[in-house]
């Protein structure tokens, strides 16, 4: 299967899907009672998940508007990082209502109307940086050492994942998670399988590799060996070998929960095949498996920027 003539997204396509998402996050977000949690990060509010949207790209604007660096910014580089406080300055204070929460449900914080201001000013300082900055900018980023660039247009590649995932974040919390559009999710597959496997350090196990095959019509094959990780798109030439569901799959993360997805991610040894069936294993569906991807209970700490 080829995916060279797969519609890839471009530098103002990710700018779009940067702000798409980060409307349906604080849609989303609205909808939810005060103290909900986020199920996939069980540890934060739903506050707590705009709050760290919001900051992660005001760093990231900030990082755009540096340019090239060693280091990442210094927090006092980072303007309004912190959102304002559940009550703010009281607006009862200045002889105004007190901030709106989001409806019912049980005593706990909410989300105001100043958190989800604050999270719109936010994606506005991204994108204004990510505009004046153009696609080719180079700037600090956490993946340059993987060999993939360090530019502007990588950030604002990886902002589009950033703002899906946690928009599903918000969906799962407000009890109405919807799929992630195709077009984010192939592209943020694309990304992640580049970027944040082509990251890791070794592979500590067997060599093996990871077939995956999206119904929109894209494949990727994710090698893994010693040296770390590489994905190339394409699949592994003849059939599609068999699904294998024995045991975890090498390390790489599946699905938690069901999702449109017909076959396990699964890989297999050079030597061999799955673990009980000795055969290699492969994924298929469609992209939008995507959204399961940070699946499952997972701490603040696992969850990337």
């Amino acid at each position: 299967m080829t995916t060279s003539h797969y519609p890839w997204p471009g530098f103002a396509d990710w700018l779009e899907l940067i702000e798409d998402r980060s409307a349906v996050l604080r849609s989303a977000a609205a909808a939810t009672v005060p103290g909900a949690r986020v199920p996939g990060c069980p540890d934060w509010t739903v506050p707590d998940l705009v709050a760290h949207l919001g900051g992660v790209q005001r760093f990231w604007a900030a990082a755009v508007a540096a340019g090239p660096a060693p280091r990442p910014p210094r927090d006092d580089a980072v303007p309004d990082r912190e959102p304002p406080a559940p009550g703010g300055p009281s607006a009862a204070a200045h002889g105004g209502p007190p901030p709106s929460v989001s409806p019912g449900g049980p005593a706990g914080p909410g989300v105001t109307d100043r958190l989800l201001d604050w999270s719109a000013r936010s994606t506005r300082v991204l994108l204004d940086a990510l505009r004046a900055a153009g696609p080719d900018a180079g700037c600090w980023t956490w993946w340059a050492g993987s060999g993939n660039p360090a530019t502007s247009g990588s950030v604002a590649r990886h902002q589009v994942q950033e703002a899906a995932v946690h928009a599903r974040d918000a969906q799962e919390a407000a009890g109405a998670p919807l799929p992630v559009p195709s077009a984010v999710a192939v592209d943020a597959v694309d990304e992640f399988l580049h970027v944040g496997f082509g990251s890791m350090d070794g592979w500590p196990h067997s060599p093996a590799r990871v077939a995956l095959v999206a119904d929109e019509g894209v494949a990727w094959t994710l090698l893994l060996d010693a040296t770390g990780a590489s994905a190339v798109r394409s699949a592994p030439a003849g059939p599609m070998p068999p699904a294998g569901t024995a045991g975890p799959a090498g390390g790489v993360r599946r699905p938690a929960r069901p999702s449109p997805v017909r076959r396990a991610t699964c890989c297999w040894p050079s030597t061999g095949g799955c673990p009980g069936t000795r055969a290699p294993c492969a994924w298929t569906g469609t992209a939008s498996w995507y959204g399961n991807w940070w699946s499952g209970p997972r701490s603040a700490e696992d969850v990337p920027s």
